[in-house]
């Protein structure tokens, strides 16, 4: 084992660091604590952990005083907690200078390796060495680091690249625009369309439509088999691809396990209600599927009223299902849901006491500011806009909230009551202000 890691890190030491987008988002760098990136495959948590090295090495750290390791190596199919000491021992054995200076230590995918957090602690512990951990399962903040980091660990949720990082990586701003002239908004308008249907996964951006299709419907494919099925010994695996379908073809929809386990059984599929209950429990922990419960105080009413469920990526909604054009709306609602997320709002939706309801009650982790959103794809038809208006002013009178927004695919307006209707080409871009 030696022998490969000792390879592992000179190959890092002789690659070049690839050209990438910068994303909104940084390792917070407390020392004492090991900062997480988690999310699900392929959103970019390697890049983004590139993007920390160019960062260290620009401010004039030396390229031996970073390790990097990929526990996903084919080379190191064999690894086990045991092996860990030889990272050291191989890397200090090369850099022994190293000792006495801080050091970077980069571990991706490391929960694929049993018992992985106690060599994480002892590290903390005992070296001068700030860790950065990646990984494709919320385990890596809940069971696992429970344990053994508890308050000793910080997480970054790396999600496909938003709007702006869309933008950026397209070369059509680099920055968002202040003002939206005509130009401008056409240049949006067009690039918004393209993002609603290609998502934002980094590698398939310039990806033929078939190819496109091709390589999200492997990350399905991969989340299904390697984070469910192996990680959690799924045997169902029927069940498991009822239960992905029928999400994706309801996005923002709301989910009753005893609903989908009476068609599974029409379908002649058997499958028990509390394996279904696991493998959305699984499907969440791989940061495919989000689950957006009702606001209520009431423990029992958020039991007896169904989640809606979310998913992580457009793109990846259109590679499972075939969508007419005339049914982006929940499309446009998973778009808003995602910005919420990524800008640290925890979202939940309201039924009011009239029977209306309203998309988003959402309020931020940190600051606690409280906003309603509600999506409506246009205004064009006014009994479904009439609908979706009055849903958002019940709630806003019921919850206190003394303004709301609506969200459209292009329509814009500002409405009696402090509510603003503005399009989500623009809102995606202005609303973190």
């Amino acid at each position: 084992m030696k022998t490969i890691l000792s390879q592992l890190i000179d190959d890092f030491q002789e690659r070049d660091l690839p050209e990438l987008v910068v994303r909104d988002a940084d390792f917070p760098g407390i020392p004492g604590k090991a900062d997480v990136a988690i999310g699900m495959r392929r959103t970019g948590k390697t890049f983004f952990c590139y993007q920390k090295m160019k960062e260290l090495l620009e401010s004039g750290v030396k390229r031996q005083q970073i390790l990097y390791m990929n526990f996903e190596d084919e080379r190191l199919l064999d690894f086990s907690v045991q092996d860990f000491q030889a990272i050291l021992d191989v890397y200090y054995g090369r850099f022994p200078e190293n000792k006495d200076l801080d050091c970077y230590f980069f571990f991706d995918e490391i929960q694929r390796i049993d018992q992985w957090e106690m060599f994480i602690r002892r590290l903390l512990d005992t070296e001068k060495a700030q860790i950065f951990l990646t990984g494709s399962s919320s385990k890596l903040l809940s069971t696992e680091i429970a344990t053994s980091l508890r308050g000793r660990s910080l997480s970054t949720e790396i999600f496909p690249f938003s709007f702006k990082e869309y933008l950026k990586a397209k070369g059509l701003f680099e920055k968002p625009p202040q003002n939206f002239g005509s130009r401008t908004a056409a240049t949006l308008r067009r690039a918004i369309t393209d993002y609603l249907e290609i998502g934002g996964f980094p590698e398939v951006l310039n990806l033929d439509r078939n190819l496109r299709m091709e390589v999200l419907q492997g990350y399905i494919d991969s989340v299904i088999l390697r984070d469910v099925i192996e990680r959690h010994r799924v045997s169902n695996v029927i069940a498991l691809k009822h239960l992905v379908s029928h999400i994706m073809h309801a996005p923002g929809g709301k989910f009753s396990v005893n609903k989908f386990y009476n068609t599974l059984k029409s379908m002649a599929v058997k499958c028990t209600k509390n394996s279904l209950y696991e493998y959305l429990d699984h499907l969440i922990d791989a940061y495919l599927l989000y689950r957006v419960p009702i606001h209520c105080y009431s423990e029992k009413a958020r039991m007896l009223n169904p989640p809606k469920i979310y998913t992580v990526d457009t793109g990846l909604l259109n590679a499972m299902t075939f969508r007419k054009s005339a049914n982006n709306g929940p499309l446009l609602e998973n778009l808003v849901f995602l910005h919420l997320r990524r800008n640290g709002y925890e979202a939940e939706y309201v039924t009011t006491k009239e029977g209306g309801e309203a998309d988003f009650f959402a309020q931020h982790k940190s600051s606690g500011n409280v906003i309603l959103i509600q999506a409506c794809w246009d205004m064009a038809d006014q009994n479904t806009f009439n609908r979706e208006l009055r849903g958002l002013q019940n709630a806003m009178k019921e919850l206190s909230v003394d303004s709301g927004t609506i969200v459209t695919w292009d329509d814009e307006a500002n409405l009696e009551g402090n509510i603003r209707v503005v399009p989500v080409w623009k809102w995606l871009l202005t609303s973190e202000k």
